[in-house]
């Protein structure tokens, strides 16, 4: 979208400021060693503890990373915790931008009904572009929209057009942020069985 509306504006400042705030405290600088990746994700998780916003599998991860860095594969021990830290930073920045969205700020104007994909994309970034959710945790909606054309969320394809549907009822939001938070690992193969539980709740 080439020119900002009043409410975009606001609401790109608002994410930015919360998403400063709420991460002011998290280390997010690239660790040199096993040790300090792991401290990192400790405390970014802590922080998303705090707030009671904590993905299903960072903890998981974090442990992997302890496990890794106990039997000197260092490397790998890094490259886990930094993945633990950036997912307890994503979760703190959606508890802020919840926040931001719960106090009333109107969402982005000028919304695409369709998209059509491109290489590299993934539901997960199409979501997350201002002109479509501008929130990556909203991409099941983008899955319930075209679930007659995606047969597994974590696989699509270039040139596929996908519908978006552009007021999407507070309830059905909800279900989608819940959903992203709660799915679990990305992985190309089989349906994720907890997609098809996701469209079977919602009657699809």
């Amino acid at each position: 979208m080439k020119i900002l509306s009043t409410f975009r504006f606001i609401g790109i400042i608002a994410l930015v400021i919360s998403f400063a705030v709420g991460c002011a405290s998290v280390d997010s600088s690239k660790p040199q060693t096993s040790a300090d990746a792991i401290a990192q994700a400790k405390a970014a998780i802590a922080k998303a503890k705090s707030l009671k916003w904590i993905w299903r599998d960072t903890e998981k991860i974090l442990k992997k990373a302890e496990g890794a860095a106990k039997k000197g594969e260092e490397a790998k021990a890094i490259k886990l915790a930094t993945q633990a830290r950036d997912q307890a930073n994503l979760a703190i920045q959606q508890y802020h931008h919840e926040k931001r969205v719960n106090r009333g700020i109107k969402p982005i104007s000028g919304m695409m009904e369709s998209y059509t994909v491109s290489k590299g994309d993934s539901l997960w970034a199409i979501s997350a572009k201002n002109e479509v959710y501008a929130d990556p945790y909203q991409w099941p909606l983008i899955y319930k929209a075209n679930s007659d054309s995606i047969k597994d969320a974590d696989l699509i394809f270039p040139g596929q057009v996908f519908s978006i549907n552009t007021s999407p009822a507070p309830g059905d939001v909800q279900a989608a942020i819940h959903h992203a938070r709660n799915r679990g690992a990305w992985s190309i193969g089989p349906g994720e069985g907890s997609d098809r539980s996701y469209l079977a709740m919602l009657g699809q």
